[in-house]
């Protein structure tokens, strides 16, 4: 599976998606040919507390985009396609001008012991962190971090869904800039609340004692929670 991201960002932090651009946004996503599913990310309406709260509060919009393969999500990235439109925010007032990067990845789905949403009232919540930079030695990074992080994210209390993502070579015709961050994981949780919780426990020191033992790597990471709507492809 592969996972093509977009985001939206706002260098001065004050933009955010309007309810009309959002609701267009799930359409176009919709209406995306050989796409499998869409996630929409948007900001919390309140923030909640987490570890890296210092690392910002995130960009006004993103997406993750899954294809069956790497030549479906090609195809999709076409100029004259839905995602060019999106990039460039066209008919989306909300989104036009914003800084957009996109970047196509390996999906890497690992089990949860309860992947059921517990309340579907409720909006759920991801925890997306990438790492922008490099590693000196990329196989060991990435031996290291599958080997070791994704049994200790399986702890976290009330976590419903693990992925991890790692590079691939990909072409596009996109207007929005390319960028080729080293990794990216994303974990899902019921609720901002849960999400909050879970950070807060014990498991988070198994994390960091992990993350000291990481091979060596440039650029540091970042971490968003997002509140999380899912698109599947239109009938």
């Amino acid at each position: 599976m592969i996972s093509l991201f977009m985001t939206f960002s706002d260098p001065t932090g004050g933009r955010r998606i309007d309810v009309d651009d959002l609701a267009a946004v799930v359409a176009m996503v919709g209406s995306i040919p050989g796409m499998a599913e869409g996630l929409l990310f948007t900001p919390l309406q309140q923030s909640v507390d987490h570890p890296y709260k210092a690392d910002g509060a995130g960009p006004v919009f993103a997406l993750q985009l899954r294809f069956p393969n790497l030549f479906a999500c090609e195809a999709a990235m076409d100029s004259a396609g839905v995602l060019a439109g999106l990039a460039a925010g066209r008919g989306l007032p909300s989104l036009a001008g914003l800084d957009v990067t996109h970047q196509a990845m390996m999906t890497r789905a690992f089990p949860v012991d309860d992947a059921t949403h517990a309340d579907g009232t409720v909006t759920p919540c991801s925890y997306l962190v990438h790492y922008p930079g490099r590693a000196e030695d990329m196989n060991a990074w990435n031996l290291h971090y599958l080997e070791h992080h994704p049994s200790i994210m399986r702890t976290f209390p009330g976590v419903r869904q693990i992925e991890i993502y790692t590079r691939v070579d990909w072409v596009d015709r996109l207007p929005s800039q390319r960028v080729e961050y080293m990794q990216r994981n994303r974990l899902m949780f019921d609720s901002p609340q849960a999400l909050a919780r879970a950070l807060g426990s014990d498991v988070i020191k198994r994390m960091r004692a992990d993350f000291v033992q990481f091979p060596p790597f440039a650029g540091g990471n970042k971490h968003f929670p997002m509140l999380t709507r899912v698109v599947r492809p239109a009938a």
